[in-house]
C-alpha cells in the first residue's frame, strides 16, 4: 500500500540522547505526518550535558547513499543539519543534483556546549558547494557572525547579515533570534528576494539553555514545505510549534533539558 504521506529527507548527525540531530528529526517528522527518510553524516560522542567529539562518516558512504535513495524514493522536502566535514558537503551538493526538492539547511558548526568542533574544513566552502541548491538557510546569530563577521545585536544587523549570505546563493536566509536579543521577545529574521521580515515571539523563561531547538525548527519548516505552504507561512508555523516545545521542555538526564 502506497504512504500517501510526503516524505523528507534529512540528513544530519546522530545524537545519541535524542535531543538534536536525525533523531529528533524523524521525531518531528513524525509529528508532522511527513515520512522520515534519512542519512546519518557524523557519529557524536555526546551527553546532555555537553558534546565531547564528534566522528564524520566515510564521505563516499554519505555519497552513495543519498544517490541511491534519490534513484528510488521522491522526496517532498530536503533538511540538512550537521555535515560533518568538507568531503561530505561536497558529496551531498553532487547527490543534490538529483532532486529538485526545497532543501532547509541548518548549519551546524560547533556545540553549544562543550565547544567540540562539528565541523571539519572551511565553513565558507560549504556554502559554495550547496550554493544553488539551498531554499533557506537557519544559521544562529553566532552560526551567521562565524559566516559573514557580522556581530548581531540588533534587527538591523540580522538584516545585515542574512542579505550576505543571500548575497552568497541562499535562496533566503532565516536568522534565528534565540542567542541574541532582550529577555521579552525572540525575533528571527527571514530574508528573501522581497526583502526581510521579522519574526517575533515570546521568549520563554527557562532552567538553562533548551537542547536541539535548530534541529527542530529546520525540520519543522522542511515539513512545512514538503505540505506546500510557502515559505513564510512555514516558517511562521514551524516557529510556533518550536515556541510550544521550548514551553513543555523536557529533561531526560542530568544535563540540559531538550525539546524532545
Amino acid at each position: 500500500m502506497a504512504d500517501a504521506r510526503p516524505s523528507v529527507l534529512v540528513i544530519a548527525g546522530l545524537d545519541p540522547s535524542g535531543g538534536a540531530g536525525l533523531i529528533a528529526d524523524v521525531r518531528v517528522c513524525e509529528q508532522h505526518d511527513c515520512r522520515p527518510i534519512g542519512v546519518v553524516t557524523a557519529l557524536t560522542e555526546q551527553t546532555t550535558a555537553e558534546v565531547r567529539a564528534a566522528n564524520p562518516v566515510t564521505a563516499t558512504i554519505v555519497g552513495d547513499q543519498l544517490r541511491m535513495i534519490l534513484t528510488d524514493i521522491e522526496v517532498a522536502a530536503v533538511k540538512i543539519g550537521m555535515l560533518g566535514s568538507e568531503a561530505i558537503a561536497d558529496e551531498v551538493a553532487r547527490a543534490l543534483e538529483l532532486t529538485a526538492a526545497p532543501v532547509v539547511w541548518d548549519p551546524v558548526l560547533r556545540a553549544s556546549a562543550g565547544r567540540a568542533p562539528l565541523y571539519a574544513g572551511d565553513a565558507a566552502r560549504a556554502i559554495e558547494l550547496l550554493d544553488g541548491h539551498t531554499a533557506l538557510f537557519t544559521p544562529n546569530s553566532e552560526e551567521a557572525h562565524a559566516l559573514t563577521g557580522i556581530r548581531i545585536d540588533s534587527v538591523g544587523d540580522a538584516v545585515a547579515a542574512g542579505l550576505a549570505l543571500y548575497q552568497r546563493g541562499m535562496g533566503a536566509v532565516l536568522v534565528k533570534g534565540g542567542h541574541w536579543g532582550g529577555a521579552a521577545e525572540a525575533i528571527d529574521v527571514l530574508v528573501t528576494p522581497d526583502g526581510h521580515e521579522e519574526l517575533r515571539a515570546p521568549r520563554f523563561a527557562t532552567d538553562g539553555p533548551i537542547h536541539g531547538t535548530g534541529c527542530a525548527l529546520s525540520t519543522a519548516i522542511a515539513c512545512e514545505l514538503a505540505a506546500g505552504s510557502p515559505l513564510g507561512a512555514a516558517c511562521r508555523a514551524a516557529k510556533a510549534y518550536v515556541a510550544a516545545l521550548i514551553a513543555d521542555a523536557v529533561y531526560p538526564g542530568r544535563g540540559r533539558g531538550a525539546v524532545l
